[in-house]
C-alpha cells in the first residue's frame, strides 16, 4: 500500500475520532450552576438522594450595600447551588449555613428578564448597567408558597398574577464547611504614622486585604425551587438548554433581635452578584453518525484503491 495511502487513511481516522469524542467542558466551572438532564421528574424534596450525586457550585456572598436601608454584616457568607432538569421542568437547591431556624428566614434567586442588562439590585439602572425587569423567586420559611415576583429598579418589586414557582426548605442542625472570600480595610498611613490622603478628594486612602477563609459551622438551610423551563408569563425568565442566563442570589437571616427587630429584612439581607445557570441540553448523536460516516468514507477509499493496485491502474 502506498505510503501516501496510509498517511490519508490516519487522517481520516483521527478526524473520525474526533467526531467521537464529546466535546471538553465549559471552562468556567466557578461561575456556572450546571443543571444536569436527567430522566424522570425533578426532586422537590431538599432530602432527595439524587442531590447528593449533583455536584455544587459555591458563591460568595456580601452585604447589600447599593440602596437604603444598607447592611455591614451578614450571617450566610456563601451559598452553594446545586441544579437539575428533565426538559420540562427545573430545580435549584440552595444550601447555605445559618446557625439558628427561624420563621423569616428567607432565600431568593433572581434572573434576568429580555436582552436589557439589568443590575442585580432589582434592575435598578446604575452607571453604565442601563436597568432591566428581573424575575425572582422567593421562598420564606414561614410562607405557605414561594412567590414569583418582578421588578424593574428600586420600589418595583411586585408579585406576579400568574404564580409558576414551588419552594420547599428543610433546616438541619449539622455541621457544614463554608468558603468565602474575607475582605480587611485599614488606613493607609505613612512612616511618620500618619494618615494618606487622596491628593484629589483628601479623603484617608484605604487599604483592602482580601483572603479565602474556609470556616466549619454548625446549622445548614436546603431550600429547593422548581419551575417549568417555559412559561407562558412574559415576566418570567425563560430558560433555553444550552444557553447561559444570569442568576443572582440572597438571603435572609430571620432570626429576631433582642430589640424586636429582625437581624435581617427587606434590602438588609446577603447577596451575590450575577453569575450563570446552564440547563445541559439532550445529547447529539448526531456527532456518532458524522464520525460513523467518516470511517466508512476511509473504507471506501482504501477499497477502491486496493481494487486498482491489484487490477495494476495507477492509484
Amino acid at each position: 500500500m502506498a505510503a501516501w495511502f496510509r498517511y490519508l487513511l490516519a487522517g481520516c481516522t483521527i478526524a473520525a475520532v474526533g467526531f467521537l469524542i464529546a466535546p471538553p467542558a465549559h471552562s468556567q466551572e466557578s461561575v456556572v450552576v450546571r443543571a444536569k438532564l436527567i430522566p424522570g421528574e425533578v426532586p422537590t424534596d431538599p432530602a432527595a438522594p439524587i442531590w447528593n450525586t449533583i455536584q455544587a457550585t459555591e458563591f460568595a456572598m456580601s452585604p447589600q450595600v447599593h440602596w437604603q436601608k444598607r447592611i455591614g454584616s451578614v450571617t450566610v457568607k456563601s451559598v452553594k447551588v446545586r441544579g437539575v432538569h428533565n426538559n420540562k421542568q427545573i430545580a435549584f437547591m440552595v444550601e447555605y449555613a445559618d446557625p439558628t431556624q427561624d420563621p423569616a428566614d428567607a432565600a431568593a434567586l433572581e434572573f434576568m428578564v429580555g436582552d436589557k442588562k439589568a443590575h442585580f439590585a432589582h434592575g435598578q439602572p446604575m452607571g453604565q448597567v442601563e436597568g432591566g425587569p428581573v424575575n425572582i423567586w422567593y421562598w420564606r420559611n414561614d410562607a405557605p408558597a414561594a412567590a414569583d415576583m418582578s421588578a424593574m429598579g428600586f420600589g418595583t418589586l411586585k408579585k406576579q398574577a400568574q404564580q409558576d414557582v414551588q419552594a420547599k426548605g428543610v433546616w438541619k442542625d449539622e455541621k457544614t464547611k463554608i468558603t468565602f472570600k474575607e475582605r480587611k480595610q485599614s488606613l493607609r498611613k505613612d512612616p511618620k504614622g500618619e494618615l494618606v490622603k487622596d491628593p484629589k478628594t483628601g479623603d484617608p486612602v484605604v487599604d483592602e486585604e482580601t483572603k479565602v477563609v474556609e470556616q466549619e459551622v454548625s446549622g445548614v438551610w436546603r431550600v429547593v425551587f422548581t419551575r417549568a423551563l417555559t412559561t407562558t408569563d412574559k415576566e418570567d425568565v425563560q430558560i433555553q438548554t444550552g444557553t447561559f442566563p444570569n442568576v443572582a442570589f440572597a438571603v435572609w437571616d430571620g432570626k429576631k433581635l433582642d430589640s424586636g427587630d429582625l437581624k435581617e429584612s427587606g434590602s438588609q439581607k446577603a447577596v451575590s452578584s450575577w453569575w450563570y445557570i446552564n440547563a445541559e441540553p439532550p445529547p447529539d448523536y448526531s456527532i456518532y453518525f458524522y464520525g460513523l460516516l467518516a470511517v466508512v468514507l476511509a473504507a471506501g477509499v482504501e477499497f477502491v484503491i486496493i481494487r486498482k493496485v491489484k487490477k495494476g491502474q495507477p492509484a
